[in-house]
């Protein structure tokens, strides 16, 4: 019999007050049930938030290097656990070992980046105006910080957003994607190990639309950070901004990969089919947009195909897998309208199109999809699908080039294969994108560098580096005079 979770709130494992519950299956065999989470409401939340306000009120006031002490021993305990949490992550999220023991890993090292930050929460001193007088800023803890994250990074992401949000202070309420809550879960157990307050975390599953909304909607959140759509994210924005609440935004993208003709090809070719049926394309940086260079156009495109053709599907913890499925029904049946929508526009369908069926039947499989002569403008060329379908454009120049990647309303990431120096840089300065990639696909990230897009992608914010642990503090600007006497700052500052 499947396991039955529970929310953890107020410093217990906590039946939701709905006590109704989800299920989590497995989407590579959908007869693999994995466990029965919450299905919790409002009530939880509001519980949540009273549990998280005193937490942080304990929490804001111990040091910050102590802080970052208990995210050190978080990471020793997932270096322990890597291979188990993969597999189970493997199991509920479907991609293959290799990229769950990579996201596994990207939590490791938010681990131990963010217990190195305990110590370097840096403020500024700066000479005043004035004479006999001390100027200075720091950083202080915010309150309780509201997470709401996706399917398709089960432990990355909430690290991502997690471990700074508490070695800055504050207490975190997170609210996992309900198609991957276990994941979530071994994170909380492992927090509470190595030795978190418990009333500093609570974990509530829940649905977008009930705990979401609810955490999104209440006062004493003064912080929120999501990764989703961009139409989520723009709900989202309108709440938070009318409530005066700091947020963080992590959307969508259709990023590029412009392939130039003096590019090496062998290169190009191992970087796409990793960007683009990756994580079955399930990434927000995934390659969805190809950019060929008119004179490598047909040979590489030859290439391209006999490759994808050769991926295997399957079951993500199985040694020979490629590619595993997509996350659950409405996701592959969001796919296949895509694939009609690609036909429909007069695209070439030079690959794929349609779910394997045989042994992979009990799966959310799909097969690696190409669409060659793909217009720009084109539903298939500038909306966002979320799954393993490829659209091929061919340029003849550089300009025309960026004039493509340039010409979607989402700005995460960008890639160019190119060995001209020139090109390059020019790549590195025209894309309109938040990253920029040279000779390498679009996707990956590293734990101590900025993480984030432009227009539709998100609202200026970014995740990892140093920048999000301004996200998650405030700056706090504190004068001493010693002078014994008023000084009436610029009017007095005047005088030599």
């Amino acid at each position: 019999m499947a396991k039955t979770f529970k929310n953890f709130i107020g410093g217990e494992w906590v039946a939701p007050t709905t006590d109704a519950y989800f299920e989590n299956r497995n989407p590579a065999d959908t007869s693999d049930l994995i466990g029965r989470f919450p299905d919790s409401d409002r009530r939880d939340v509001e519980a949540a938030v009273r549990s998280a306000k005193r937490g942080f009120a304990a929490w804001s006031r111990t040091p910050a290097p102590v802080r970052g002490d208990v995210l050190r021993r978080v990471g020793h305990l997932l270096v322990e656990r890597k291979a188990a949490i993969a597999d189970a992550m493997t199991r509920e999220m479907g991609k293959v070992l290799a990229e769950t023991g990579g996201d596994v890993q990207e939590g490791i090292d938010t681990a131990f980046y963010a217990a190195t930050e305990g110590r370097r929460l840096f403020g500024h001193v700066v000479p005043s105006e004035l004479r006999s007088k001390w100027a200075m800023s720091y950083r202080r803890p915010i309150g309780v910080v509201g997470l709401i994250t996706p399917f398709n990074f089960p432990m990355a992401i909430p690290t991502w957003k997690m471990f700074p949000a508490l070695v800055c202070g504050n207490a975190v309420i997170i609210k996992p994607s309900e198609d991957v809550p276990h994941t979530v879960h071994l994170l909380v157990e492992i927090l509470l190990e190595a030795g978190l307050p418990p009333e500093v975390i609570q974990l509530v599953h829940g649905r977008g639309e009930t705990v979401g909304k609810a955490i999104v909607e209440h006062p004493e959140v003064p912080v929120i950070s999501f990764t989703g759509s961009t139409e989520t994210g723009s709900l989202i924005g309108e709440t938070c901004g009318r409530m005066h609440k700091r947020l963080s935004l992590e959307m969508g993208g259709k990023n590029a990969m412009i392939v130039m003709d003096d590019a090496d090809l062998d290169l190009a070719l191992e970087g796409i089919l990793w960007g683009a049926f990756g994580t079955t394309g399930q990434r927000c940086t995934a390659t969805s947009r190809l950019v060929l260079h008119r004179k490598i156009h047909d040979r590489f495109l030859r290439r391209l195909g006999d490759a994808a053709e050769g991926l295997r599907l399957g079951d993500g913890r199985q040694d020979k897998t490629d590619v595993g499925p997509l996350i659950h029904e409405a996701s592959r049946d969001k796919v296949e309208r895509y694939v009609e929508i690609g036909q429909e526009e007069g695209a070439d369908l030079m690959l794929g199109g349609k779910a394997p069926g045989g042994r992979l039947a009990d799966g959310w499989f799909y097969r690696p999809t190409i669409f060659a002569g793909v217009r720009p403008r084109s539903r298939l060329e500038q909306e966002e699908i979320f799954g393993p379908v490829l659209s091929v454009i061919r340029v003849s120049s550089f300009d025309e080039a960026v004039k493509v990647n340039n010409g979607v309303r989402y700005g995460l990431s960008s890639s160019i294969y190119t060995g001209n120096v020139d090109l390059a840089f020019s790549a590195m300065q025209d894309l309109d994108n938040g990253i920029t990639y040279v000779n390498a696909p679009t996707i990956g990230a590293e734990a101590h560098l900025p993480f984030g897009g432009v227009k539709a992608t998100g609202n200026g914010h970014r995740e990892g580096g140093w920048e999000v642990y301004d996200f998650y503090s405030e700056t706090k600007v504190c004068y001493v005079d010693y002078s014994g006497k008023l000084q009436r700052a610029q009017i007095d500052a005047a005088s030599p």
